[in-house]
């Protein structure tokens, strides 16, 4: 038996309502360029329309203009999408809830989620979406996940509870000893301070 292994995310397809509320979103607030539109190849009576939301992915809409936006909170049952999140830089993080609080959208303002800080707020459709700030960079050649992983062994091995800042700049710390090289032999902390 062998997997099927993945590399990365092609597309999430969501049923949208008419085509310009989807258009009004994904473009006119979250900014994703509209890229294509094709009916759904499946069904004649929806159009299917595509967003870049940033990394060349794709978030694509099955549209129907004889649908129309139902706010109410879409289901969160077993095998039901949560909520999406979007990756924003720190710069537009700090604007968001003065932008969100602009147009009169309902959020929860900012939660600390020790990894990264997120914003919630739903779209028209009542889909939950999140605005995410990574409070970490990886170092040059790796992942927030190669990070990530690293950091869960150390938050584990330290019994905390979830990972604190201090295990993600441990992890980097430790990324980087095992990735770059050095004519050091003694690579461990020193005090250039010291009297």
């Amino acid at each position: 038996m062998q997997k099927l292994q993945t590399q990365g995310l092609h597309h999430i397809t969501l049923v949208g309502a008419d085509r310009q509320t989807s258009i009004d979103f994904w473009e006119g607030l979250l900014g994703m360029p509209f890229v294509f539109e094709q009916p759904n190849l499946d069904n004649a009576m929806e159009s299917h329309i595509y967003f870049d939301p940033g990394d060349g992915r794709l978030i694509t809409i099955f549209t129907r203009e004889d649908r129309k936006p139902d706010p109410r909170r879409t289901p969160t049952d077993p095998g039901c999408v949560h909520h999406i999140a979007f990756n924003v830089s720190r710069a537009v993080f700090m604007q968001a809830i003065e932008r969100l609080d602009a147009r009169g959208i309902k959020h929860t303002g900012l939660r600390d989620r020790k990894i990264f800080d997120a914003i919630y707020f739903e779209d028209p459709l009542g889909l939950l979406i999140e605005l995410s700030c990574y409070k970490f960079e990886p170092p040059f050649g790796h992942s927030h996940s190669d990070v990530l992983i690293e950091a869960h062994k150390l938050r584990v091995a330290a019994g905390a509870r979830a990972i604190g800042e201090v295990h993600l700049a441990d992890a980097i710390e430790l990324l980087v000893a095992r990735s770059r090289p050095s004519l050091s032999e003694d690579r461990t902390a020193k005090d250039p301070y010291r009297l």
